[in-house]
C-alpha cells in the first residue's frame, strides 16, 4: 500500500516527522534549562543535601521514552510496528471470515 503514496502524502509524512523531531528537541532544551536552573537552586540554597537528581531522573525517564518513539529505537514503538500490526489483524479477520 505504501508504493502508491502520492507525492503530497509523503511531503505530509516528512512534515509529520520534522514536527516530531522538533518537539523532541523543544523536550530536551526544556529539560536541560529546568534541570540546571534546579541544580542551581539546590547548590546555592541547601548544597549539602542533594535533592535536585530526583527530578532531574523522573523527567529524564520521560524524555528517554520520547527520545525512542521519535528515534525508532524500539521496534514496539514505532510506527512500522503499527502497520505491521493492523495489517496482522486484518489478515486474521480475513481468515476467520473465510471459514465461517
Amino acid at each position: 500500500m505504501e508504493q502508491y503514496k502520492t507525492d503530497y502524502e509523503k511531503y505530509q509524512e516528512a512534515k509529520e516527522r520534522v514536527k516530531e523531531i522538533k518537539g523532541f528537541y523543544g523536550h530536551l532544551f526544556s529539560y536541560i534549562v529546568v534541570n540546571g536552573f534546579l541544580l542551581f537552586i539546590n547548590l546555592y540554597f541547601s548544597p549539602k543535601h542533594l535533592w535536585f537528581f530526583w527530578p532531574m531522573m523522573g523527567w529524564g525517564i520521560g524524555l528517554l521514552f520520547h527520545a525512542f518513539g521519535v528515534f525508532d529505537i524500539f521496534p514496539f514503538l514505532g510506527k512500522d510496528w503499527e502497520q505491521k500490526k493492523i495489517d496482522e489483524i486484518l489478515e486474521k479477520e480475513k481468515e476467520t471470515k473465510k471459514w465461517e
